[in-house]
């Protein structure tokens, strides 16, 4: 490996800090997005409990909202409940905005690592086709120096094309888990904003009836 990174030349060395940065990021992502964190299993049907009980204290609701970004979104139902439909839809959209940027932290990151790393194996290409040219004198050329622009060459690009692979498939599955997760959040919170919507009318009308 160092016999490769010698032959390689200076270029790569942005190449391989660029490669443990997207690592560290891709991993990072991985253990955040774990649907175990985002959306806790059986945490709506806790909720909906938390309403059927009139437990939906602010110390409760408190609690929710730092449960998980799912806890979030509910929350943020729970405790807007009293506004009009439209009102309350215009909070939690709000409110999956600031999750859904939450949720898609470094996921641009990895995916412009995905776009650079050929651009930089690029770069170390043209650096070894520069050595190769400049091996050559009207003496003759330097077999050595030839030699290493070629290696240089070849190893760049192919250790920017490499990093750009994985990193690219990474960025999209990332995206796609990202959506799927705001989606499910979604329904989520629609379903609650109805199971809510029939007490609440309930007790407008009970208000209204009362003299």
């Amino acid at each position: 490996m160092l016999t490769i990174l010698r032959e390689a030349g200076w270029p790569i060395w942005p190449l391989l800090a660029t490669s443990v940065l997207g690592l560290a990021l891709i991993l990072e992502r991985f253990l955040s997005l774990r649907r175990g964190l985002v959306m806790p299993r059986g945490l709506s049907e806790q909720v909906a409990e938390m309403l059927r009980n009139r437990q939906d204290t602010p110390e409760s609701l408190h609690r929710l909202e730092r449960n998980s970004p799912l806890g979030r979104v509910l929350a943020e139902v729970m405790r807007n409940r009293h506004l009009p439909r439209d009102e309350l839809r215009n909070v939690v959209e709000d409110t999956g905005r600031a999750v859904a940027h939450d949720l898609g932290r470094y996921i641009s990151a990895i995916g412009t690592i995905a776009v650079v790393a050929p651009l930089m194996g690029l770069f170390g290409t043209v650096v070894g086709m520069i050595e190769i040219f400049g091996s050559y004198s009207p003496g003759g050329g330097d077999p050595v120096q030839l030699a290493r622009g070629i290696s240089m060459a070849l190893y760049n690009t192919a250790f920017g094309i490499l990093i750009a692979i994985p990193a690219m498939i990474a960025h999209r599955y990332l995206r796609g888990r990202v959506d799927n997760y705001l989606a499910a959040m979604e329904h989520a919170a629609s379903r609650l904003a109805r199971a809510i919507a029939p007490s609440h009318a309930a007790a407008g009308g009970a208000r209204e009836a009362r003299p």
